[in-house]
């Protein structure tokens, strides 16, 4: 027989139910991505949006950092965007002869770094060092990020003209890799619906979003983690995932050790979201492409196959037995 879930899990669980619902006031028809952009914050990692322009991914990041009541900014990547411009610079003052640090946009809480594949490699690396390392070196002085710091990065999957891809290393900084995808039917009515009434999604003040948590609420809530139970059987279900993407004749090279690990920690924020303190066989297969899907490179013959590493993950999916 299960232990009865402690109280401190149960109020976490309905902490992250309250944030969704508050959410999804304005966020229609998202309901998985609100959900993995929770578990991303949650576990303390960094989540890649890709999909078309006109899906709300901006205003998304807006209004979680609303219900979080914590700081947001928000970089455009262009071309010819510096590192500077990212992390901030010492600028010098003439007025008392001496230099004083311009904080970059990166000393927030939630960045959203907007189609971060426009920009160069030397300034991507100086964000995705910062992602990792959780502080900024600026002329040799370390700086501390904020303790919940959380990067929210875009990349639009169908125009790639004057963009610089990813490597499979930085990719790999990202715990998960978030599909954003059109909303339904219903749901692109109720956006209509609201810009008719003359209250348009994007106008925040008049949506009267309600703060669940602060800063420290969530680091609380991040502290639960640990207390969610993970029984050796479905541990293993976890490895044997991760580690057959290694294995696999379509995949050049599968998930690293961060994969197995970032798979744990998204499936265990899962459960609590759903009000479990156990993970479940189902919590691995839910997380399982927008964590692993990113890492994965297929070999050149499955990539001219037109295999897709959403078909390739399935197929590893359905050759594991799942633990009862």
């Amino acid at each position: 027989m299960s232990e009865p879930i402690s109280d401190d899990l149960k109020e976490a669980s309905r902490q992250l139910s309250a944030i969704k619902t508050e959410m999804a006031r304005v966020i229609h028809g998202q309901d998985r991505v609100l959900e993995q952009m929770l578990i991303a914050i949650m576990t303390g990692g960094h989540a890649l949006l890709e999909g078309v322009p006109g899906t709300a991914k901006t205003l998304t990041v807006r209004v979680l950092a609303l219900t979080l009541s914590c700081r947001a900014k928000r970089i455009q990547f262009t071309p010819d965007l510096m590192p500077s411009d990212v992390i901030g610079t010492n600028v010098f003052n003439l007025a008392t002869n001496t230099f004083a640090l311009h904080q970059g946009p990166i000393f927030t809480d939630l960045l959203l770094g907007d189609e971060i594949n426009r920009a160069p490699a030397k300034t991507q690396s100086a964000l995705l060092e910062a992602m990792s390392e959780r502080h900024a070196t600026i002329d040799g002085v370390r700086y501390e990020l904020s303790p919940i710091f959380t990067v929210f990065a875009t990349q639009n999957p169908v125009e790639f003209e004057g963009t610089y891809p990813l490597p499979e290393a930085q990719l790999d900084r990202f715990l998960l890799k978030i599909a954003v995808e059109y909303p339904d039917i219903n749901a692109e009515r109720a956006v209509l619906e609201a810009v008719h009434r003359g209250t348009p999604s994007d106008r925040l003040e008049a949506q009267n979003l309600k703060p669940v948590l602060d800063v420290q609420g969530l680091l609380r809530l991040r502290a639960m983690l640990p207390s969610v139970r993970v029984e050796p059987g479905v541990m293993d279900y976890c490895l044997k995932i991760t580690r057959a993407t290694r294995e696999h004749d379509s995949i050049l090279l599968g998930a690293g050790p961060r994969g197995s690990i970032y798979l744990l920690m998204a499936a265990k924020a899962r459960a609590l979201l759903q009000g479990r303190d156990f993970v479940t066989p189902d919590d691995f297969v839910a997380m399982a492409q927008p964590v692993l899907g990113h890492r994965l490179t297929l070999t050149a013959d499955s990539e001219i196959s037109g295999v897709t590493r959403d078909e390739v993950l399935q197929s590893i999916l359905d050759k594991i037995e799942v633990p009862r």
